[in-house]
This record gives structure tokens, sequence and C-alpha cells, in this order.
């Protein structure tokens, strides 16, 4: 399964969270972690940083995942709003309620669907 990862804050964060990723055994160990940018649209500039990029094995616990983003954006001064990309499904985080969390968790399980690899 492949994911982006956008913050609406800079490069700088997106290195804090992937580092606070492949600091956490189960994330490290399930999934391959990579910051890039996006390919800029006609007319604009080269883009920079924006976006990590995460693919997962097996193993994948989606839980382990988004409870791991939720305590690194938790460390943050400014929170930022997150938005994880899997296909054409969106989730955003914003105030990591129990709901929120519960809503990302069972939209990134891989248990449900056999063909998003």
């Amino acid at each position: 399964m492949r994911l982006e990862v956008h913050l609406e804050s800079g490069a700088g964060e997106l290195r804090s969270l992937q580092s606070w990723l492949r600091s956490d055994p189960d994330v490290r160990r399930t999934a391959v972690t990579d910051v890039r940018g996006n390919t800029p649209r006609p007319g604009e500039m080269g883009s920079a940083l924006d976006m990590l990029q995460l693919v997962t094995g097996n193993g994948w616990s989606a839980a382990s995942f988004v409870l791991a983003l939720v305590a690194w954006r938790q460390t943050r001064p400014q929170r930022p709003r997150v938005e994880i990309h899997r296909g054409d499904t969106v989730i955003v985080l914003t105030d990591c309620s129990p709901e929120e969390i519960e809503r990302a968790t069972g939209a990134l399980d891989p248990a449900g669907d056999e063909d998003d690899t």
C-alpha cells in the first residue's frame, strides 16, 4: 500500500515526521518512508519537499501508524493539519479526537481491500 502524508508546514516538519516514524519500531518494521516534492503544474516554479511517502508491506498496522502520527503531532508547537492520501481517499487530522483517530485507522486498514498494493 502506498500513502502520502501532506502537512501545512514546510519540509523541516516533514523531515521531523519522517524521523519520528523511523524511530517507531512498528512503523519502521513495516513501512519505507521518503520525503519528496510534487511535480509542479504548468506555470509553477519547481516544488520543494512537500510530502512524505510511505510504502507499506506485510504486517502493516494502520493503528500503529496513526497513533505514531498523532503522537508526533502533539509534540509540535503549532499542531499542523495533516492530510493522508491513500489512492483517492483523503484522511484529514485536525484535532486528533478519538473519533478522528478511529476514522483514520479504519480508512487506512488494508484488511478490507485486497487490491490496494
